[in-house]
């Protein structure tokens, strides 16, 4: 070694030799290790937040570690490459995100048949004439084809139209439950007295004989009056 680097050395050794010198690099060596640790803290939270694996955390902490002090930065740098882009909270409000905006273009209502963006207020569709929605008779109002009540007036579609189906269908009485007419032979016609005296009782005269039945076989209704049931 030359003799005029000697005093060069003994300077730096003399500087770094100093108590005060040897209590900075004890600090600035102390700092790194505190670095270090948080750094493999730090990885070790944010990998929870980014993955769902319970492995993570600690193979991210650890990688860390194994970089020694000195080199933690190369560390920290190559897991800030390799981690996942995105924590768990953000992916999930993303997923809210396209899940609302699904809903939004669901909600607007379109023809089941063409697809085609109608208003809410028509009744069939003018590109493909399916029909959308039907008007209640009861409140004149715009209801779902599906529906079975009217959620305007309570009016049950389907208790009305099954009763619209039973009157239309013919009643039939059955035969047992016909009224039957019984065939009664009608009753011979009573003797009439024969009247002796030429000035006989006045009262013969006015007695007319009953007009004889229908014939034989006929319906009878009521029983003939009885010509001597004045005398």
């Amino acid at each position: 070694m030359p003799r005029e680097l000697q005093p060069v050395l003994d300077a730096i050794g003399g500087f770094f030799g100093s108590p005060i010198v040897q209590l900075f690099i004890q600090g600035v060596v102390l700092l790194f290790i505190v670095l270090w640790f948080a750094s493999a803290y730090w990885a070790f939270r944010d990998m929870q937040q980014r993955s769902d694996n319970p492995v993570m955390p600690y193979l991210a902490a650890a990688f860390i570690i194994v970089f020694t002090p000195a080199f933690f930065l190369i560390a920290l740098l190559v897991y800030r490459i390799v981690r996942p882009h995105e924590k768990i909270g953000e992916v999930y409000e993303r997923n809210l995100a396209e899940a609302a905006m699904l809903a939004e273009i669901e909600s607007i209502p379109h023809c089941p048949t063409c697809d085609r963006r109608v208003h809410e207020e028509w009744i069939i569709c003018p590109e493909c004439r399916t029909r959308l929605k039907r008007v209640c008779p009861n409140c004149n109002k715009l209801v779902g084809t599906d529906w079975t009540i009217c959620a305007w007036c309570g009016r049950d579609f389907e208790r009305r139209e099954a009763l619209a189906t039973i009157q239309s269908i013919p009643s039939k009485r059955p035969a047992h439950d016909e009224p039957t007419v019984t065939e009664v032979p009608a009753l011979p016609e009573p003797a009439q007295p024969s009247l002796r005296a030429a000035g006989g009782d006045p009262r013969s005269s006015a007695r007319q004989p009953s007009q004889r039945s229908a014939s034989s076989g006929s319906r009878i209704s009521s029983p003939a009056p009885d010509p001597l049931a004045d005398g």
